[in-house]
């Protein structure tokens, strides 16, 4: 006995109404957004009457090949340094703190140097470097 098939329509999802509501909504949005337009603020900026600059000078200080430390002329050992760095912290922190340090010296020292800035909340740390000497060619 042979029974008839059925057949199976596929299932499909009718996305027209879909489709009609989401565009209903972008034209409810459309309609009752509404834009503001700003105008740019007109600034008139103050001009300087002098036009001097400000002089500003960093710290210096000079790491030794030695390990000695010199600031504002003065040699200082690793024990004093704390202090004197201290002394003119208020400068470092407002204008920088520049280290000097020598290639040939221990990088304990100079680390030791920066540890004791940064104790000091000094934050504008600029390390100065030489330029490097190009070797000249020999003549024959």
């Amino acid at each position: 006995m042979r029974f008839p098939r059925r057949r199976h329509d596929p299932v499909e999802v009718n996305l027209t109404p879909l489709i009609d509501v989401v565009f209903l909504l972008l034209i409810f949005f459309m309609v009752s957004t509404t834009f503001e337009t700003r105008q740019a603020l007109e600034l008139e900026l103050p001009e300087s009457q002098s036009g001097q600059q400000m002089e500003t000078s960093p710290v210096t200080l000079v790491v030794t090949a030695s390990g000695e430390y010199r600031l504002d002329g003065r040699v200082l050992s690793a024990a004093m340094l704390g202090e004197a760095l201290s002394a003119e912290a208020e400068q470092a922190r407002e204008f920088g703190l520049v280290v000097e340090a020598d290639g040939r010296a221990s990088h304990a020292d100079v680390v030791q140097a920066l540890d004791r800035a940064a104790g000091l909340g000094i934050r504008h740390v600029r390390i100065a470097t030489a330029a490097a000497s190009t070797p000249q060619a020999e003549t024959p």
